[in-house]
């Protein structure tokens, strides 16, 4: 039978090989001290320094699992294998880079399982970033507190705990690991909280990010809230705007038709119904309504042939005493 792990710890690496030994000590100090059964999952995302060598080394020392990427995929993809890799009641994330504190671990560990939360996401108040970094991220979490309904200060903190059924019950794509509070919300797992964290200033290497993902970030978000808004109803969406823009079109048709009629009828100059703009921009949304109306029948079909395996979650079941 396996040994049962209370905590499984999922730390994505890339190029990081300076602080992986300290990182390692440091969680396996807290961990011991609080006599926690734990694994470390060490992601290593195509580092090109020797972060790889340094995780073979650790494994033989303390419980860590290393994978290996052939290349870099993301930390959202390391995140993904990490947790269809983790037996943790509770997986808890961290970055490598010692800029996150496992000392929060214990705390966060106690929410999930103690005070029912499915997550609980770290909040660097005070940070030790430049302002060029601090600005456009407070900038990012207010307009994504607005849009995703989730009162979180910092959604890029890299240090959050979660239940392991929500790990186990959501995909990481992409860039999205910034939104997996978001995700796990739309897959039913609400409880979510907050706990303020120590963010400590960098001791080695270089950040890995520039401004350019503030930009990612926000096409990130308008993707997943589409995706997850309407990937279960695209005619919904497209059936919508289809409906308009055909409707908008065949009343300027309406107009203009009348139009012309009244001026014949009581002698008043007549154009040509070609000669005005208005009847090609009533041809334009004519046409694009139907091509919309058609997409959305078409994306219909396929969800309908998607849904043949569905993906709805089920928490618990009753015991069968058959």
């Amino acid at each position: 039978m396996p040994k049962k792990i209370d905590i499984s710890i999922v730390v994505p690496v890339y190029n990081e090989d300076e602080s992986l030994n300290e990182l390692a000590q440091w969680i396996s100090r807290v961990m011991e001290s609080r006599g926690f059964a734990y694994e470390v999952i060490m992601v290593d995302d195509g580092s090109t320094d020797d972060s790889w060598e340094e995780i073979c080394k650790l494994s033989e020392i303390y419980p860590i699992r290393g994978l290996k990427f052939t290349r870099n995929y993301g930390k959202s993809a390391a995140l993904d294998v990490g947790f269809k890799e983790a037996i943790g009641d509770v997986v808890v994330t961290m970055d490598a880079d010692l800029q996150d504190s496992p000392e929060e671990v214990p705390a966060m560990y106690d929410m999930i399982m103690h005070e029912g939360y499915h997550i609980v996401s770290g909040w660097k108040k005070k940070r030790f970033d430049p302002i060029s970094k601090t600005i456009p991220s407070k900038f990012f979490n207010y307009i994504t507190r607005l849009i995703s309904g989730i009162k979180l200060h910092d959604f890029n903190c890299g240090l959050k705990a979660y239940k392991s059924k929500v790990v186990k019950n959501i995909s990481v794509y992409g860039e999205m690991h910034r939104y997996i509070p978001l995700i796990a919300k739309w897959s039913g797992f609400n409880k979510i909280g907050e706990k303020e964290v120590e963010h400590r200033a960098r001791k080695y290497g270089v950040t890995k990010f520039g401004l350019e993902r503030f930009v990612n970030g926000f096409l990130d978000l308008i993707s997943v809230s589409f995706v997850h808004r309407y990937r279960k109803k695209p005619m919904h969406f497209f059936g919508s705007l289809g409906t308009i823009s055909f409707l908008s079109g065949f009343l300027i048709t309406i107009w203009l038709i009348a139009q012309k009629m009244y001026s014949i009828q009581y002698g008043l100059k007549v154009r040509d119904i070609v000669d005005q703009p208005l009847f090609f921009l009533a041809l334009v949304a004519l046409i694009v309504g139907v091509q919309l109306f058609l997409t959305g029948f078409l994306s219909e079909m396929m969800t309908l042939n998607a849904n043949r395996k569905n993906d709805y979650l089920i928490e618990e079941r009753t015991e069968d005493h058959s």
